[in-house]
């Protein structure tokens, strides 16, 4: 009888302690519910105060009166007292939910809810971290796309007069702008700024190809008949231009914008930057067969450019010229200084 009393005691102090080893786990998921409250407060006070913040800031620059700033606190002090509410109020339910049928409640048949207690900014899946839009955002950026006709002007000579065929010789330019407000109160004004890659072609007429005699670069008469002669000078350059135009000025609680996408903007400034590298590819048949060259040398291409530059927009599209101001060869008896027109786009 003893030995049947014994072994019942040890059963019954073995069930207590696995109930308690069960009951730890419900226990500190009870814990980190209580202490999320404590969060859940402190979070919605911090956003409460970037909003109060924002509000005064447009007080300050007169853009609304005080008593429409009081009704946006009054209005905002509301939200964020009724989010800290229902917030904790989940976390009480949930709470409640473990207390009345421990860890796991689909021993009632209810579905298994699923609670995430780590990872910055989380709390019972609930994203509590306010999230600050900038008040006012004077830079933003934009890819540019350009490309269109390339020619050269001669000195002493008009456009008619080239030597280079028109619709031939094209150009691109591919790149990165900046585009930010010169002034803190008004858009009219912008600076855009960035770097670009451009790629300015030659197709030379009357079956001419370039030639680097050492002391200058001169088209001279091929051989053999070309089918093809191109001549390329590839850039690195550095434009900044003067942005003027209207703007519609979008407001809103938290920030505000200027909006120029339907509006005409001019935009005038220049570039500066150097010679990647200057190629010349050419193709003829030499009696046995097609041939076709890519030459790669200086070609006494001027390694320094710079020139000015123009765009006249609506929207992403704009009409664009370029120009430059250095001669395209060093040391040449023909000034000739390469020019471009045609389409850019600035997309953000």
């Amino acid at each position: 009888m003893k030995i049947i009393t014994l072994c019942t005691a040890v059963a019954v102090w073995a069930l207590a302690l696995s109930q308690c080893h069960a009951q730890e786990p419900e226990n500190n998921t009870i814990k980190l519910l209580q202490e999320s409250k404590e969060q859940v407060i402190t979070s919605e006070k911090d956003a409460l105060k970037l909003e109060v913040e924002a509000i005064n800031k447009q007080l300050d620059n007169e853009e609304i009166s005080p008593t429409e700033a009081e009704a946006l606190k009054k209005t905002a002090a509301e939200k964020r007292a009724l989010n800290i509410e229902n917030k904790l109020a989940i976390i009480d339910n949930k709470i409640a939910l473990l207390e009345r049928n421990g860890d796991d409640p689909l021993e009632n048949g209810v579905d298994k809810i699923e609670f995430q207690f780590f990872g910055k900014g989380q709390i019972i899946g609930i994203d509590y971290t306010p999230r600050k839009r900038k008040y006012d955002r004077r830079t933003i950026s934009d890819f540019v796309l350009a490309f269109g006709l390339n020619n050269v002007i001669t000195k002493g000579e008009s456009l008619s007069d080239s030597n280079f065929k028109v619709g031939g010789s094209r150009f691109a330019e591919i790149g990165w702008a900046w585009r930010t407000r010169v002034f803190k109160e008004t858009n009219w004004l912008r600076v855009k700024y960035g770097f670009s890659f451009q790629f300015n072609g030659l197709k030379p007429t009357d079956n001419r190809y370039f030639v680097d005699t050492g002391a200058t670069t001169e088209l001279q008469t091929f051989g053999m008949d070309l089918d093809k002669s191109k001549f390329r000078v590839d850039n690195l350059v550095f434009p900044v231009h003067f942005e003027v135009g209207p703007s519609n000025k979008i407001e809103k609680k938290e920030y505000f914008r200027y909006d120029t996408y339907n509006k005409i903007k001019l935009g005038v400034g220049g570039y500066a930057g150097f010679r990647l590298a200057s190629r010349q590819k050419l193709k003829f048949n030499d009696g046995t067969e097609d041939v076709k060259q890519k030459l790669k040398g200086t070609y006494n291409v001027n390694d320094f450019v710079y020139g000015l530059s123009a765009y006249l927009g609506w929207r992403d599209a704009a009409l664009y010229v370029k120009y430059d101001l250095n001669t395209l060869f060093k040391d040449n008896p023909l000034e000739q200084r390469n020019v471009s027109l045609g389409l850019r786009f600035d997309m953000d």
